[in-house]
């Protein structure tokens, strides 16, 4: 069977130069350089924090044609793909998860996913157009339900040439909320939230209603430490962490192998789930947020996960 090589990667929209302020230009071409460096390339790429348009996305890069954020970064992977002497093509579908608003044409920053898969794929399927609400909102209140950031699951089914299936999720989970006795008196926080455990509870409900096969993976930033509820939660539905797995390592290990950088914080936040119908080769590309020599270092507060399976019939 083919190989499949699959990206995940917090971009901070493309912002990281700014603290996430504001997208920048040239933080998009470089990761959109690195992305097309990739040798081999990746068939698959899922992305956490993308806008759509917003002040924040076009205070200092400004669309020239009203474009968005995800269509200005498939422009520059498209060129820098020629000219690397590539002639891949690939396809971006957005999922919208929350608008903050400063009118009712105008909003102060955005935030969402976006999966890009290369165009030899079919795509069976995708809920691009009504990504699947995961949040957690413990207040009744509208208008406290209103500010809250909307937490989604992206789905997206690709058929492989070989005419095998493979269902890919894209998450981003909550950070752990401050109204909980875990964020006071738990040292590692990150995982320990009840309001993440519920929407990673929501999560698994929606894969096993989704997924056509056992030939599934989920990706992201969940917000979560290994060992911390959250990772458990997922584990004990059955879910393999892919990485850790093809490491041989165990939980504090893995936290010891940080995947992104908050001030002088190191810590494993993004994870590779995947089901039993998948056979990891290798995670060539993959390096700790922070490494000097990295070729993702600084483009983001995260560095990406770099993965390569073959799907089992």
């Amino acid at each position: 069977m083919h190989p499949v090589r699959l990206v995940t990667y917090n971009v901070r929209y493309f912002g990281h130069g700014t603290r996430g302020l504001a997208s920048t230009g040239g933080a998009m071409v470089r990761i959109a350089n690195a992305l097309a460096a990739l040798d081999p390339l990746a068939d698959v790429i899922c992305l956490q924090e993308v806008e759509t348009t917003s002040f924040r996305s076009n205070v200092i890069h400004r669309a020239t044609n009203g474009e968005t954020q995800l269509e200005r970064l498939m422009q520059m992977l498209h060129g820098a793909l020629v000219a690397a002497g590539k002639r891949d093509t690939y396809e971006a579908y957005y999922f919208p998860a929350h608008q903050y608003r400063v009118t009712q044409t105008a909003s102060y920053y955005t935030t969402g996913l976006a999966v890009i898969a290369k165009r030899d794929f079919q795509i069976a399927h995708h809920n691009a157009g009504s990504p699947h609400d995961i949040t957690f909102r413990r207040s009744r209140l509208h208008a406290v339900r209103r500010v809250k950031q909307t937490r989604i699951c992206a789905h997206l089914r690709v058929v492989h040439k070989s005419g095998v299936d493979l269902d890919v999720f894209n998450t981003h989970l909550s950070l752990p909320t401050t109204f909980s006795r875990e964020f006071w008196f738990e040292p590692r926080r990150m995982g320990w939230g009840p309001n993440q455990l519920e929407e990673a509870k929501t999560l698994c409900d929606f894969i096993k209603k989704e997924k056509k096969s056992e030939r599934w993976v989920l990706v992201g930033d969940f917000n979560a430490l290994p060992g911390s509820p959250v990772y458990r939660h997922l584990r004990e539905c059955g879910y393999r962490d892919a990485f850790g797995e093809y490491h041989e390592w165990d939980d504090e290990t893995l936290v010891r192998w940080p995947t992104a950088g908050f001030m002088n914080l190191r810590m494993h936040l993004d994870h590779v789930f995947c089901g039993p119908g998948l056979r990891w080769l290798h995670f060539d590309g993959t390096h700790k947020f922070g490494q000097k020599n990295g070729v993702w270092r600084g483009l983001s507060d995260h560095v990406p996960i770099v993965g390569t399976f073959t799907l089992q019939p």
